[in-house]
């Protein structure tokens, strides 16, 4: 993240900043807190709901809303439902305790019919909420045997760290929103791309957060209770031989949007740093630059059967994070 920052800092009349992959909105957040105009795009709702909350969302305009909301959720009374029985007994998220919480609490939320940006700030504080409460490794996949000490917790509602003033969200297939408009021209100073990079989804990373936003109640598979539509989700980014035409699809359509490019790519990846510098170099000058980082956790507490038993070592403890900035030619 520092590295980002800095590196987006270096770079001389940047005010519109496009994030087309942003994901919990952290780096989006970051550069709204340094003053960027930022837009964020994810196509899925969790990531939506997020950039709503944490770049478009303007503090001043939604902090004493959200305030007597929250006060109000905090003291509504535990109901379990759906996702009680989904997520503590047919899986192990959160305790039956606080799952209860969190079935009352969303259904209150739908029922209030809350403005946009306000709802958007609420659901993020209920998805925080679960989070600080999960009994899991990290990952909505990997459930602990036994509860963690924290899943013992109250689940309770906080105020997110939401900044002053405005940007976008969209919610927007990452091409669709790199196309755009042809008549629009060069409308960003910088879009940052930070693409899945291998097979690992992000939609069944974080399901139980897209089910809690969408509140569609779908049915599930699997010890981890997961969408059964995570089956069917399709993302060439996760797909070996498709990334790479993907990748250079919305590279070529963002050379006619943006006067600078940054991609964030990890080692782990399915592309190369040879093979990125030669893709990005089809459309301008390339720096590049490398930052070492912790793997995810399940590769650093090692690889276990569905009995449980540890049946592989871990190769390695941290990735490098390839950054490539690309000016524009």
């Amino acid at each position: 993240m520092g590295a980002i920052l800095e590196t987006v800092k270096s770079l001389p009349d940047v005010r519109h900043v496009l994030d087309l992959f942003s994901g919990t909105s952290r780096v989006g957040h970051g550069l709204k807190s340094q003053g960027y105009q930022v837009t964020a795009n994810d196509h899925t709702a969790y990531a939506h709901v997020l950039a709503q909350c944490y770049v478009a969302a303007d503090r001043d305009a939604v902090a004493e809303e959200v305030r007597r909301v929250l006060e109000h959720l905090n003291g509504v009374v535990p109901e379990e439902g759906y996702f009680t029985e989904t997520f503590c007994r047919q899986s192990r998220y959160v305790h039956p305790k606080n799952g209860a919480r969190v079935d009352a609490m969303r259904t209150e939320i739908d029922r209030l019919d809350l403005r946009s940006d306000v709802r958007a700030v609420v659901l993020v504080s209920l998805m925080e909420a679960t989070d600080r409460v999960d009994s899991t490794c990290g990952l909505q996949m990997a459930y602990l045997k036994q509860w963690a000490a924290r899943a013992n917790n109250d689940l309770q509602l906080r105020m997110p760290d939401v900044l002053p003033g405005t940007g976008r969200a969209w919610n927007l297939d990452a091409l669709e929103a790199a196309q755009g408009t042809p008549s629009e021209g060069k409308l960003w100073d910088l879009v940052y791309l930070d693409p899945p990079y291998n097979q690992h989804k992000y939609m069944n990373n974080y399901h139980v957060w897209e089910s809690l936003i969408r509140w569609d109640k779908p049915e599930v598979y699997g010890t981890a209770c997961k969408r059964v539509d995570c089956k069917d989700y399709r993302s060439a980014f996760n797909s070996k031989p498709r990334i790479h035409q993907a990748l250079s699809d919305v590279v070529q359509a963002l050379s006619k949007r943006a006067r600078y490019l940054l991609v964030s790519f990890s080692s782990e990846g399915h592309l190369t740093e040879e093979q990125l510098v030669e893709l990005l170099s089809g459309v301008g000058s390339v720096r590049t630059d490398s930052v070492d980082y912790p793997r995810y956790v399940g590769a650093q507490i090692g690889i276990y059967n569905p009995d449980g038993n540890r049946v592989g070592r871990v190769g390695h403890l941290t990735n490098k994070e390839h950054l490539f900035l690309v000016q524009v030619e």
